[in-house]
């Protein structure tokens, strides 16, 4: 039996060209880029050129990014360090209730630490309302977190918007995009972003590597205390062979985002049909129209993320979901909660499928066979 991947969303397999792009600098270049002799010169000439593919990928200068070890990390950079180092000015901070864990559970941490947080609701199509933001705002307000893609239901959120209204405001503007990155078209610049995390991990690069895009006017602390590595934001020797093998998958995330994108809303849509072919009865969660091409949520009335999830797996599909499923309980997806309140069932019969570079249209397709059989099974 052929396993199917459908959760790219959560990581993608590495690309062999990255593999390949890393393995020489495994193998050969192993100088501290911190070093002032040959080795570490011919290390740093690795991390700066990476560097530059980082910042040219989001219309940004080289000097604004900051190498990680993960998305997790340069959220928690983002949010903590501006929060910390700009205090003198305000005390409040407005995120969104459909945060990913890492950013949604570093505002639960400043909120511990004395400041004043906002989460801002969303609507039954996933969007963050951008009226309800201008209201939030006061004259203490001095960070604004909204992600760019939500990760479990594909939403794009309106990012330009929020830019435009922060424009004269004194509130620094991060978005998480580490959904966004390599399918969407990124200007920092004109989006009027001011910090905005990537992760290599989900476009096919190495996982333990990630950046996070710090505008040059940007106040911000440390976290770590160390050397005075990536301008003093981020201490600790480089992860060089990472680096290199993230800016392979940007530079191949951005020769192919064209094609990949219609191919991913190819498989999503066939999958789709191919549901309703086999006369499976769902429901996408969010609309279609504003999701990013690889995601799609769907709920299945009448049947429960346990026993979905186990009963693809035993199918050989691999797919996800909000919710976390431990042993004989089911913690809602705090996404779908939002969306549609915590008692809704769809915050537990939704799934979501990602696509990605492990897809062909025919195991989609065959992927979309299985999920019809097992989920008939369970409603019938």
């Amino acid at each position: 039996m052929e396993r199917i991947y459908l959760d790219h969303a959560a990581t993608t397999p590495m690309d062999p060209r990255v593999v390949e792009a890393m393995n020489p600098i495994m193998t050969n270049v192993f100088g501290n880029p911190s070093s002032v002799h040959a080795f570490g010169r011919k290390a740093r000439q690795y991390l700066d050129g990476a560097r530059r593919t980082m910042a040219k990928s989001i219309q940004a200068d080289e000097k604004e990014i900051v190498f990680t070890s993960g998305g997790t990390e340069a959220d928690n950079l983002a949010m903590i360090g501006t929060a910390f180092a700009n205090r003198d000015k305000g005390n409040h901070i407005i995120t969104t209730v459909q945060e990913h864990h890492a950013a949604l559970h570093t505002a639960e941490y400043l909120e511990q630490q004395g400041f004043d947080v906002t989460y801002l609701s969303v609507d039954e199509t996933g969007s963050v309302n951008v009226d309800e933001l201008k209201e939030a705002l006061t004259e203490e307000t001095i960070l604004v977190s909204v992600m760019y893609v939500n990760n479990e239901t594909g939403v794009i959120q309106p990012i330009e918007s929020i830019g435009h209204v922060l424009k004269d405001h004194q509130a620094y503007f991060h978005t998480d995009a580490v959904q966004a990155f390599g399918l969407m078209d990124i200007d920092v610049k004109k989006a009027g972003i001011d910090l905005l995390t990537a992760s290599s991990h989900k476009i096919n690069g190495p996982k333990g590597i990630a950046f996070l895009y710090g505008a040059s006017h940007i106040k911000m602390n440390a976290l770590q205390f160390g050397g005075e590595q990536e301008r003093k934001r981020r201490p600790g020797t480089e992860n060089v062979a990472g680096v290199v093998g993230f800016q392979a998958a940007v530079e191949l995330a951005m020769e192919l985002k064209a094609e990949k994108k219609q191919m991913y809303e190819n498989f999503k849509e066939q999958f789709m049909k191919r549901l309703s072919h086999n006369g499976v009865t769902y429901d996408v969660n969010g609309v279609l129209d504003h999701t990013v091409a690889s995601i799609v949520n769907i709920s299945f009335p009448g049947t429960n993320v346990e026993s979905l999830l186990t009963n693809f797996d035993l199918e050989g599909i691999a797919a996800s979901s909000g919710s976390a499923c431990t042993a004989g309980s089911v913690e809602p997806s705090h996404v779908l909660a939002a969306m549609y309140g915590e008692n809704d069932e769809r915050t537990t019969n939704s799934i979501r499928f990602s696509f990605g570079s492990f897809n062909t249209e025919e195991n989609v397709m065959e992927a979309a066979n299985r999920v019809a059989k097992i989920v008939k099974r369970l409603t019938e």
